[in-house]
């Protein structure tokens, strides 16, 4: 999912497990139409030779008026234009109310044609049966998708099948405040967890964190684990227990905690809800680093406006650099009654006029080889697009929100001091193993 929402996650699916059953004889019929259904827009453009799509998104969350309008003006007439016959409605619904949406609707067989969904519901639908395969239904499939950044591909996969295609995406990477740095006498961010260690001190002698984060889940943690040369799961994502618990594993997690113990970490990190935010901490000059995605920029352009921060690699291990995967794909419901338009208008998401007009709206793109171009557009972003050459999805299974919340809960005592980092693992590896292997 784009960063951490997981509560609405966990209950909107929950619901949904209950209702999908419904799905399958829903989908053939038409109850009273309700507004934004694919429905009615069946019917009228039935008799009229033509196609309506319905397409729901959170574009314009949070007041998003650049990007819906980019949406709006822009990208569907281009698309409706290379395609008569076909028409695009656009409805926009707020982020946290779209979950439910969907659980609802699909109960009452009103699902859109294509949705854009976070990252994070796709495996659980897909595997309801609410997402089409779409490495089944799409015969260029494999060609589209072999365009996309690994990573993100990656997170529209379960159980055997594609249910989507990365539509944006995004990372985090390491976000350093330059004077916070000065401060302590050095001159550039640290670039692997060697420098991270030897500038821990120099920082909390001039009064600064090293490093600060607002949580202990996959979001969180991984990269330092990746970086560290550790997994999370087997390759198959069944098991945990001999890799989340690896030695790897542990190194990375206790860089992090040796950190903390040593008073370098903030107790942001183990879920203080009273500790400065890295939003506010990093540019007042509390925290010296912190990881984080590129709509950072835009929230300090207008609260920190004077704030000129550093973004640079997440610090490497023995694994290397390596970041973890944000973002939303595209989907096609099982329900649509115009599959073959939909398609159309999934193939014309990954195309340079659509990737690159979202991308003037701080949207990253998903295409590989348009990299390039969105620096260039761009100048912010590319530290972003280099970092997502190495990021990595996390696990793409029904049950993702239970394991943060697992990794939340365990990792907390290796943080505090009651547990080892590797008792710590050894118990959340064992607590996710059976969260990998269920279906609902």
């Amino acid at each position: 999912m784009s960063r951490r929402r997981n509560g609405a996650l966990t209950l909107g699916l929950a619901g949904l497990t209950v209702c999908v059953g419904l799905l399958s004889a829903c989908s053939s019929s038409s109850s009273s139409p309700s507004s934004g259904s694919t429905s009615s827009a069946s019917a009228s453009s039935s008799a009229a030779g033509n196609v309506t799509l319905t397409f729901w998104g959170t574009y314009g969350n949070g007041g998003n008026k650049t990007q819906t309008d980019a949406l709006n003006k822009t990208i569907i007439p281009a698309f409706e234009k290379a395609n008569p016959g076909i028409t695009v409605n656009y409805v926009d619904i707020p982020y946290d109310s779209m979950l439910q949406k969907l659980t609802t609707s699909a109960a009452g067989g009103q699902l859109p044609d294509l949705v854009r969904a976070d990252l994070g519901w796709v495996p659980k639908l897909g595997a309801l049966g609410v997402f089409a395969p779409l490495d089944e239904k799409m015969s260029d499939f494999s060609t589209l998708s072999a365009n996309t950044y690994p990573g993100a591909l990656a997170t529209n996969l379960f159980n055997g099948h594609y249910y989507g295609l990365p539509l944006d995406t995004n990372t985090r990477v390491l976000i350093s405040n330059p004077s916070a740095l000065k401060a302590a006498g050095i001159t550039t961010p640290p670039a692997t967890f060697a420098q991270v260690k030897a500038d821990a001190p120099k920082l909390k002698a001039a009064k600064v964190s090293i490093f600060a984060d607002s949580g202990l889940q996959g979001w969180n943690v991984y990269p330092w684990i990746w970086s560290a040369g550790g997994s999370v799961t087997n390759q198959q994502q069944t098991k945990a227990t001999g890799y989340l618990n690896s030695p790897a594993s542990v190194a990375g997690v206790q860089l992090l905690v040796s950190l903390y113990r040593a008073g370098a970490i903030p107790n942001l990190i183990t879920g203080d809800k009273g500790a400065t935010q890295t939003s506010d901490g990093l540019p007042k000059g509390q925290y010296a680093t912190i990881l984080d995605g590129p709509w950072m920029t835009g929230v300090w352009s207008g609260q920190y406006p004077n704030f000129k921060p550093t973004y640079s690699p997440v610090p490497a291990g023995r694994g290397g650099s390596v970041s973890v995967v944000g973002g939303e794909d595209i989907v096609m419901t099982s329900s649509s009654q115009h599959q073959d338009a939909a398609e159309k208008f999934i193939r014309f998401t990954q195309t340079a006029e659509y990737q690159l007009t979202m991308a003037k709206t701080g949207q990253m793109s998903v295409v590989k080889s348009l990299g390039a171009q969105e620096a260039a557009q761009n100048p912010d972003l590319a530290p972003f697009i280099k970092q997502l050459a190495t990021a990595r999805p996390r696990p793409s299974v029904p049950q993702a929100p239970q394991i943060d919340t697992v990794l939340q809960n365990d990792l907390t005592p290796a943080f505090t001091g009651t547990e080892s980092v590797h008792a710590a693992l050894d118990k959340a590896a064992a607590d996710i193993d059976p969260l990998l292997t269920a279906t609902h």
